[in-house]
């Protein structure tokens, strides 16, 4: 069952979807894009370090994160810095679908299911967790490289981020959040198949 708490931190994370769209729309190019992600990720970091070092209690933190993040880097952060990461190191075409599988493809996912760290979600859910990223860089990349090539990319994009959101590992500890992963992971995989179709 899905609380209203969880459907708040689906809604904030489904509003990350801001960022990409700035520059899909043409308001701003993809230079200005990476210096706004680097303020909003500068911006997460400090709140991180205050909450985390001197501590923060404000009660949006109770609300919008999870038991796992009460001691550990929260998601929102994890959020700016993975967005921030891909869209310095790959191009537009590699980076934007990664960042919509983040801000569309997670949220999906999670109203369908949750997974407990270090277990995986169900078949059902990680289909459409596909088929949402798959639709998703499918879009972007069809425009911008030729169709064989940019499906191909789409699709093992898709798988990544799949992969990335059904299974939370836990390393030492230490939950290694989707948030993190999915976007460098999708963008790879993207990447990977563009130069290799190239």
């Amino acid at each position: 069952m899905t609380t209203g708490a969880e459907l708040k931190r689906r809604a904030v994370h489904a509003s990350g979807v801001g960022f990409p769209a700035l520059y899909l729309f043409d308001v701003v190019d993809w230079p200005t894009l990476g210096w706004l992600l680097l303020v909003g990720a500068g911006v997460a970091a400090g709140l991180e370090t205050i909450r985390l070092g001197v501590g923060l209690d404000w009660a949006i933190y109770e609300t919008l994160t999870r038991e796992y993040e009460r001691d550990n880097v929260a998601g929102y952060a994890l959020y700016m810095f993975s967005m921030t990461g891909v869209a310095l190191v790959f191009e537009p075409p590699v980076a934007v679908p990664g960042m919509l599988m983040l801000a569309i493809g997670d949220p999906v996912s999670g109203l369908l299911g949750s997974n407990e760290a270090g277990r995986a979600k169900r078949v059902g859910v990680l289909g459409v967790m596909f088929a949402v990223c798959f639709g998703l860089a499918a879009v972007v990349l069809v425009g911008a490289v030729p169709l064989v090539p940019a499906l191909g990319a789409a699709a093992v994009g898709a798988a990544g981020a799949t992969v990335a959101d059904g299974f939370t590992p836990v390393i030492r500890g230490y939950v290694l959040d989707d948030n993190l992963t999915i976007p460098p992971v999708a963008c790879l995989g993207i990447w990977v198949v563009l130069r290799v179709a190239g």
